[in-house]
């Protein structure tokens, strides 16, 4: 496949992820929209990447088992439905090959952007944090919970080069 079909999909793969992270660092939600648009844009990517329809059911297959998961964790409050479903979706693109760069880069990233919040959210921040926007005063707010898409971004980020799609580009 030309290089341009394989690069507009990842582009729009990045750029769509790159969205979540920020609606849920801004917001706390992340846009049922942009789940389904990387839903739909599957098909089109794993064309331009030349993946069989086994390995594409095997990407499908991942995508649902993390969607379970993602709402097991969702049922229990320990993520957002946003955050299950973009699990899910990132799960689908980046297939089984990518999947233990995928949860180790989100789990540390996660555990890092706890760690962060915890400290902005300290009364020693609370007067500087008072200065600015208010989406970092929802941030620092200790009864908010943690925009996990970001770290789910910093793990898609981190396993792309082992998915079917990031050795298409030469990652």
């Amino acid at each position: 496949m030309p290089a341009l079909l394989i690069a507009v999909p990842a582009l729009c793969f990045s750029a769509l992820i790159l969205t979540a992270a920020a609606s849920d660092a801004v917001s706390f939600t992340i846009p049922n929209w942009i789940s389904l648009a990387l839903l739909a844009l599957f098909p089109v990517a794993a064309f331009a990447v030349g993946l069989s329809l086994p390995a594409a059911g095997l990407h499908l297959g991942l995508g649902f088992v993390l969607l379970v998961a993602g709402m097991v964790m969702f049922a229990l409050r320990w993520m957002g439905g946003g955050d299950a479903k973009l699990i899910a979706v990132a799960g689908l693109w980046l297939g089984p090959a990518a999947m233990p760069g995928f949860l180790l880069g989100a789990a540390l990233a996660g555990g890092l952007l706890a760690i962060l919040l915890l400290s902005l959210r300290s009364a020693s921040f609370r007067a500087v944090v008072a200065l600015g926007p208010r989406w970092v005063n929802r941030l620092a707010d200790p009864t908010e919970g943690i925009p996990y898409g970001v770290a789910i971004a910093v793990g898609v980020f981190s396993a792309l080069p082992a998915s079917p799609f990031g050795a298409a580009l030469g990652l």
